[in-house]
């Protein structure tokens, strides 16, 4: 179909399909809009013939002459009105939701489940006109109730069979041009007014009359009522306003407030028969709520003239014994026989045409992938030939219930599911208060939305709970299935709305000022230069985040007024892509800034909103170390079919060459020529200054089992925790702010899926030379304090007297200086005790003050951690453990 045919624009709820795509009877007669000659503009119809006549044959259906005295006779006159009352309010409500959605867009049709609803409501009519024929032409003279031909044989594989010919007949029209169906629509509508006018004529015209009727019981057991037509009568009337419910002799069962008013609502279903025809309107925003409300208004008096009469006119027995009544006590019983054949016929025709374009409307937009795919294939001429043969197939295993009050709960439940969603769909776009949904239709609220997904839910369950809890788990089902799937679409997503709106509400419930150390929890800003070299970082630190905010940011060199335009806007979408493939919960947040340094402090002061900014600072290491090329490691990366094909629609653009091509690949020798050392330490600073906490991270390239494929058993990995400045050992403060903040970010991580099964190590530096046995007080000491902090470890004593004589021989340097022999003693030392580790959590020393000493501190931290595998280098700033509950 060209996007001239299909303008509809449908909602999804949380993920609920809201699909594009007209369910119009007439969008397959239109060639394509590419096509050699200018195609005619399709908008041609006015409110009557495009919104009135649909939705009055699709209300009217086969329950108008079949089933009016069903109602009656079981329910009685008063819970029949209330049962006309309470559908017609439900229906109502919802129809504010669609006039408020179809005069701010063009219409929409609700998914999956309304496509079953109509696939199933096809069924139920093609089995009432099924009933009519039989009750007419039917060969059994005891189970035919009205004079006729009685040449048809009958029983319930009879009944498939000529349902099975009548759906046949229904999808050669549809295969043929849906289009001839929708030109005599109004011929159609004629004949079914002749036919109810011909009804209250005769309740005038027609004597009274008795009637013998005569039905077979199971058991082969033939029972006989004697039934009449009084014409107007007060006794009749009086007799008929209380319920009566008995047995329905069409399925043997009895009946109940909860069945009948299923089968009475199965007449209100076709309300959104003209929001579907919004792709042929004129005015479609003006003609969908104006002939909508006026066609459910005239249908609404019928049904209510119609139950007055009958039940002031028959007496019970006729109404409960004989569905086909209304024929036998018309002037001409043709009348109503050709009422009932074109009304069930038209609503059938109109049902699979319906679903059929719905059905296509899903596979167009991809929304189930490669089931639905081939229901997307259309003639030349536009018509949706494979949905057609979709929906007669399963219209075809409706059938096999056999009778229409069989189905008739099912078919209501559906339908009140859909209902429900389009109240939904209105309820999010009016609570997301967007600024583009602004309706020229006013009379609809939040509160009438509220009470229309209330009453369909609530009916429901009074109609059949089994059928009503089944269809909302398959509800449910289909929205995990499309979350998870997240196909991409042009027509937005109302929960993005719906999360904006709540989200910038908790934020701003969310005050800085009621932080209490209990319920702190790192939030991290991980700065990148180049991914290619950083996933395993930008991996592990996802784990180390826990729950928290977790920020990917760049900094990109330049200056603004030297460019045309912001190049940074135009990554997003790669770096986006990025952490999609990676599987990590982050947010990126990129800047443009004349140095690292400054950009640093600019994405600092400005990431995150209210009470959710980064508290914690991740850089890699400074050094000149070869860095791995992640994207050569991983298949995820390297695969070339990954990315490719059906998946283009979900990517946002980026594919993966695109995705590789915008990351430079990584250089043998990768020196940041564009950072100096006195820079770096500069931004380690700075974050100090901002009481920021600060890690730094060595080698975590070579880390392993972060990926999201990897088989690395978490039991086999070690935690191992420095907690003393191993570069000033006269500092035996184990419980500073410092060293308590690299006790908490150990635990933290070994709280985290993949590393909850890891072994946490924590050494303690002693001297067991001295004869001072502090040390042995301190140890205890520091148990007592992880029982408290509820930190599951073992502590290792480690002797460091001989690293310790080295620092003391050059005590007399300055303060900033360390020999040689003691760094690398004291290397050695953690070589000796964590080279098996996964990981190591060192203390950090706080950077020089002045930037000459720069080079120095870096050499330093570079000589202390050389060699030693994924090491975490941390100063904390922020007190972040609590000792009570």
């Amino acid at each position: 179909m060209s996007n001239e045919r299909t303008p509809l624009i449908t909602s999804g709820v949380c993920g609920l399909a809201v699909t594009a795509a007209a369910c119009c009877a007439e969008s397959d007669a239109t060639p394509e809009s590419n096509s050699e000659t200018p195609s005619k503009d399709p908008r041609k119809l006015n409110t009557f013939f495009g919104v009135m006549v649909p939705t009055i044959l699709s209300m009217f259906s086969i329950i108008l002459f079949l089933r009016s005295g069903f109602v009656v006779g079981h329910a009685g006159l008063l819970q029949g009105l209330l049962m006309l009352v309470v559908a017609y309010t439900i229906i109502s409500l919802t129809i504010l939701s669609i006039c408020a959605i179809s005069t701010n867009e063009f219409g929409g049709s609700i998914g999956l489940m309304f496509f079953l609803a109509k696939v199933c409501a096809c069924g139920e009519y093609v089995l009432g006109l099924v009933e009519a024929i039989l009750d007419v032409f039917g060969s059994d003279p005891d189970s035919s109730v009205s004079g006729g031909v009685h040449v048809l044989p009958q029983g319930y594989w009879f009944t498939v069979l000529y349902s099975s010919v009548i759906l046949l007949l229904c999808l050669l029209v549809c295969l043929v041009g849906a289009h001839i169906y929708s030109r005599t629509a109004f011929v159609i509508l004629l004949v079914v007014t002749v036919s109810l006018l011909s009804i209250f004529i005769s309740s005038v015209a027609v004597k009274p009359r008795d009637f013998v009727i005569t039905h077979q019981r199971p058991g082969n057991q033939t029972v006989h009522f004697n039934a009449s037509y009084t014409g107007y009568n007060a006794t009749t009337l009086r007799s008929n306003l209380a319920s009566g419910y008995t047995l329905d002799y069409s399925t043997n069962s009895v009946m109940s407030f909860a069945t009948v008013f299923a089968v009475m609502f199965t007449s209100c279903t076709g309300i959104m028969a003209g929001a579907n025809m919004s792709g042929e309107l004129k005015t479609p925003s003006v003609s969908i709520p104006k002939g909508t409300i006026v066609a459910v208004f005239y249908t609404f008096t019928v049904y209510a003239l119609l139950f007055i009469l009958v039940s002031a006119t028959c007496d019970r027995t006729l109404l409960v014994q004989d569905y086909g009544f209304l024929q036998k006590i018309n002037i001409w019983p043709p009348f109503v026989t050709v009422g009932i054949y074109c009304a069930s016929l038209s609503a059938a025709m109109c049902s699979m045409i319906g679903a059929s374009r719905i059905l296509h409307a899903l596979a167009l937009d991809q929304l189930f992938g490669l089931p639905l795919a081939p229901a997307a294939v259309t003639s030349s001429s536009g018509n949706p030939w494979v949905a057609v043969l979709y929906t007669w197939g399963l219209a075809q295993c409706v059938v096999f219930a056999g009778q229409l009050n069989s189905i008739a709960s099912l078919v209501t439940v559906f339908y009140l599911l859909a209902y429900a969603a389009v109240d939904l769909a209105c309820l999010a776009l009016e609570w997301a208060s967007a600024p583009n949904f602004r309706p020229t239709f006013q009379l609809f609220s939040w509160h009438t939305c509220l009470l229309g997904i209330l009453s369909c839910l609530v009916m429901m369950f009074v109609i059949n709970p089994v059928y009503s809890s089944g269809s909302i788990v398959l509800l449910l089902l289909l929205l995990l299935f499309l979350h998870y799937r997240s196909p991409t679409s042009s027509w937005g997503y109302i929960s993005q709305a719906l999360i904006f709106h709540q989200v910038r509400k908790y934020l701003l419930m969310l005050d800085m000022r009621k932080d209490h150390v209990k319920f702190w929890r790192p939030q991290v800003l991980l700065m990148v230069a180049n991914p290619r070299s950083s996933c395993q970082l930008i991996l592990f630190v996802n784990q180390l985040k826990k729950g928290g905010l977790f920020v990917l940011g760049h900094v990109q060199l330049g200056d603004l007024d030297t460019l045309p335009a912001d190049p940074v806007q135009q990554q997003y979408n790669f770096w986006l892509s990025l952490v999609d493939k990676l599987g990590v919960k982050a947010f990126v947040d990129l800047t443009l800034s004349p140095s690292v340094r400054q950009g640093t402090q600019h994405l600092l002061r400005i990431t995150g909103l209210g009470g959710m900014k980064p508290n914690t600072l991740v850089l890699g290491f400074y050094d000149s170390c070869t860095p791995e090329d992640f994207f050569l490691q991983d298949t995820a990366f390297c695969d070339s079919s990954v990315g490719q094909g059906t998946e283009d629609e979900y990517n946002f653009g980026v594919d993966l060459p695109s995705l590789q091509a915008h990351f430079p690949p990584v250089r043998h020798v990768e020196s940041p020529r564009w950072l100096s050392p006195e820079e770096y330490i500069g931004i380690i600073s700075d974050a100090l200054k901002m009481s920021k906490n600060v890690c730094l991270a060595r080698y975590f390239f070579q880390l392993e089992g972060e990926g999201k494929d990897s088989k690395v058993d978490g039991s086999e990995r070690t935690i191992d925790v420095w907690p003393l400045n191993l570069l000033q050992p006269g500092s035996r403060d184990y419980e500073d702010v410092c060293s308590l903040f690299l006790l908490q970010m150990a635990c933290v991580l070994n709280m985290s899926n993949k590393w909850r099964h890891a072994r946490m190590r924590i050494f303690l530096n002693v001297e067991t030379e001295s004869n001072d046995q502090g040390w042995v007080v301190n140890e205890e000491t520091f148990r007592e304090l992880l029982k408290k902090l509820r930190i599951r470890a073992s502590i290792k004593i480690v002797p460091w007297d001989s690293v310790v004589q080295h620092h003391v021989q050059a005590a007399g340097e300055p303060t900033q200086a360390l020999s040689e022999d003691f760094l690398s003693a004291v290397n050695a030392l953690l070589m000796e005790h964590s080279s098996q580790a996964a990981v190591r959590f060192l203390y950090l020393p706080r950077p020089p003050a002045h930037h000459s000493q720069s080079q120095q501190y870096l050499a330093q931290v570079e000589a202390v951690t050389n060699g030693l595998g994924p090491t975490l280098l941390i100063h904390g700033v922020t007190p972040v453990t609590y000792t009570d509950l």
